[in-house]
């Protein structure tokens, strides 16, 4: 029997109706849906956006990703997903992965992919849209003018590193903001970026959060799923 195909699904950031037409119809396709979901965490957000476009028939499979930098850090938990995956594909399933924002685009699909990539696997990955992309639309914040030179920082990085790029930049994304709001708050303000900085957490969910005075909330607890949009100056 021949391999089925495996699909990576960007999911976009929360609302259903953001997924692409190509991305229902992979999910309208699919034997298998692999549901990504954190340790600590017993649901996979995005199931929960691509549940309505899934067949009833669908078999979910939900894999625990650790959250770390490099998978070479967790290459079991990884490799034995991956084999997990490479079970179905070889009973000839279509096998989708279901990734929030876009596949390529700071996923722990990418782990996924580069594992399956020397296998010998049909995959075909499809991109969603990403958070910042959505917030910017949502909010009416144009993320780039002209020569702008839009960053995008994970907040996850050292703040040297932060503090650099902010540097530099005219417009600025800041993903995954969390752990250190009131740091990043701070490395905003050192370069001038503070009054236009809005943060949106959980963009197009039922719990979506949007903080427009962020200094004077810096002490509150976010979600992972948390983005700021900035820049220099007002336009």
């Amino acid at each position: 029997m021949e391999f089925g195909t495996f699909y990576g699904i960007g999911v976009g950031p929360g609302d259903p109706e953001l997924l692409t037409v190509k991305a229902i119809n992979a999910l309208k396709k699919i034997e298998v849906l692999i549901a990504p979901k954190t340790e600590k965490k017993s649901d996979s957000v995005a199931l929960s956006i691509a549940q309505p476009y899934l067949k009833s028939s669908v078999e979910i499979i939900y894999q625990t990703f650790p959250m770390v930098k490099d998978f070479a850090e967790e290459k079991e938990v990884f490799a034995a997903n991956k084999e997990e995956i490479l079970r179905e594909l070889r009973g000839g399933k279509n096998v989708g992965f279901a990734t929030l924002g876009d596949p390529m685009f700071y996923s722990t699909y990418i782990y996924i992919f580069k594992l399956l990539e020397p296998c010998g696997v049909k995959i075909v990955t499809i991109p969603g849209v990403p958070a910042f992309l959505a917030i910017a639309a949502q909010i009416g914040r144009p993320l780039a003018y002209g020569n702008d030179i839009l960053t995008i920082i994970p907040a996850t990085a050292e703040l040297d590193a932060i503090n650099s790029a902010l540097e530099r930049a005219d417009s600025t994304v800041l993903m995954k903001v969390y752990k250190n709001f009131p740091e990043i708050v701070a490395e905003l303000k050192v370069n001038g970026m503070i009054d236009e900085a809005v943060l949106v957490s959980r963009c197009g969910l039922d719990d979506e959060k949007i903080i427009t005075d962020i200094a004077a909330n810096k002490n509150e607890q976010l979600n992972y799923l948390s983005t700021i949009l900035t820049r220099r100056y007002s336009v």
